[in-house]
């Protein structure tokens, strides 16, 4: 992932972002932070980028062309419409949620200001997200913007070397994250609890949950509030599981969020992907969710009914059907080719590439949030992985190393890597491929006899 800086102090952002984590992150080439000092753009002889504003007031104001000059740089450069954020206490508040939708990006320019602001001219024309990392004022927007790189990164595939860490962290679900202890066992006349010295998995998982959910409820009880939300709702999809699973991990997941429910109508939203998921017994419930998604671009949805009534309402274009298969069992599938191995960032691009041109992958518009290879004496010759919103997918084994049990040992890879991180895998598959349909059954999975849908906008398969 790339994230380009538009500052007028390159040498703090360099220095802050060159430690830990993020600096190892940057020599293994995870992540790339280009800076672009905003005065190399001036058109002034002392590189001037600042004036008084008009209608007075304290301070100087950044001007438009010296902003404008430096992103049109980077725009020109990479060559695509990137996302644009503005640092500024005006802006929508920075969150979890945010950083992992903002970490699906290929490349992001974060915009620092400074003095009294930007001129609003230019904010208007390149700015596509204002965002606040708190109700406070700083001297200029480069800690904000290094914050947010900060939690974005880590959420990009190779920058942390335990992938699932980020998962089981403070405001996963809207939980807070559990105490933590380390050696000596006992500091301070203060003992490391009992039950995790033990080794019994079991009830560790069960003491953390305990103290993450009383922790929650004590420090902030508005999280905790959501949660009970989240909770509700899954209780109330989980008799129709099968049908239901896109929807109930999307909440298990800390992904969705609640637009509308009442009982087993409800309308969530995954800004990771952009894509509503829908379902509404009740035709009332069906008629509010339009309103509820302006601007959807993909939307999959539990009835035939109400796929068709959205897709009037909101002028979807493509409709495809699909059956759901999930894995409800604990128990780790046997993976029979070895070599599997994550995808590194060059293989990752051919695999996206070699997907959105081939036509065994229906959903091959979609962004993928994690692919593993297979290898045959270090030649890539398939891969698979899940997509952005959760779900199996992604898979290609080249056609002459195919029949081999490949296909299903990549899959298996990935349910496995699923069940580590406490997820219930699950997938879609086209309805009316018998073929997949089949390897879902002999791998374990449940296909649901109920169908979904999945709603495209027009132009989304050109523009994702």
């Amino acid at each position: 992932m790339k994230f380009h800086i538009l500052t007028l102090f390159p040498e703090m952002i360099q220095s802050g972002l060159s430690e830990s984590v993020i600096g190892r992150a940057r020599e293994n080439g995870s992540i790339v932070v280009e800076t672009v000092n905003i005065r190399d753009f001036s058109l002034e002889k002392h590189r001037k980028v600042d004036d008084y504003p008009y209608g007075g007031g304290a301070g100087l104001l950044m001007q438009a062309q010296p902003v404008y000059d430096a992103w049109k740089s980077v725009r020109e450069a990479a060559k695509k419409a990137l996302r644009t954020v503005y640092m500024t206490p005006q802006g929508k508040p920075f969150c979890q949620s945010m950083a992992g939708e903002l970490a699906k990006e290929e490349e992001l320019i974060f915009l620092c200001g400074h003095y009294e602001g930007i001129d609003d001219r230019v904010l208007e024309e390149i700015v596509t997200d204002y965002v606040s990392i708190g109700d406070y004022v700083l001297t200029g927007g480069e800690l904000a913007a290094m914050v947010m790189v900060d939690a974005i990164a880590r959420l990009v595939p190779g920058v942390l070397h335990n992938e699932a860490s980020a998962e089981t962290e403070s405001f996963h679900r809207y939980l807070l994250e559990y105490p933590q202890y380390s050696r000596p066992e006992i500091w301070h006349g203060k003992s490391v609890p009992e039950v995790l010295l033990r080794g019994d998995h079991k009830k560790t998982a069960e003491w953390r949950r305990e103290k993450s959910l009383a922790l929650t409820r004590e420090r902030r009880p508005d999280l905790y509030e959501r949660y009970l939300e989240q909770e509700a709702l899954i209780a109330a999809l989980t008799p129709g599981k099968r049908r239901n699973i896109h929807m109930m991990e999307s909440l298990a997941r800390g992904r969705g969020e609640i637009l509308f429910t009442q009982g087993e109508n409800a309308l969530l939203y995954d800004g990771s992907c952009d894509l509503y998921l829908c379902s509404a017994r009740e035709e009332a419930c069906g008629r509010k969710m339009p309103a509820l998604m302006n601007g959807a671009e993909r939307a999959l949805v539990s009835q035939k009914e109400l796929a068709d009534m959205l897709r009037e309402a909101l002028g979807f274009g493509r409709v495809r059907e699909y059956k759901q298969a999930c894995y409800t069992r604990k128990t780790p599938l046997r993976v029979r080719y070895k070599d599997i191995r994550p995808l590194s960032g060059e293989e990752r691009l051919h695999a996206e590439k070699l997907q959105e041109g081939s036509g065994d992958c229906p959903e091959a518009d979609m962004k993928t949030d994690a692919l593993y290879g297979a290898y045959e004496n270090d030649r890539l010759i398939g891969y698979g992985g899940w997509y952005a919103d959760g779900s199996l997918g992604c898979l290609f084994v080249e056609k002459e190393f195919r029949g081999k049990g490949i296909g299903a040992s990549l899959e298996a890879f990935c349910i496995n890597r699923q069940l580590e991180a406490g997820f219930v895998p699950y997938g879609r598959v086209p309805a009316g491929n018998t073929a997949a349909m089949k390897l879902q059954e002999r791998l374990g999975l449940y296909v649901s006899a109920e169908s979904v849908w999945l709603l495209d906008a027009p132009d989304t398969a050109r523009n994702k």
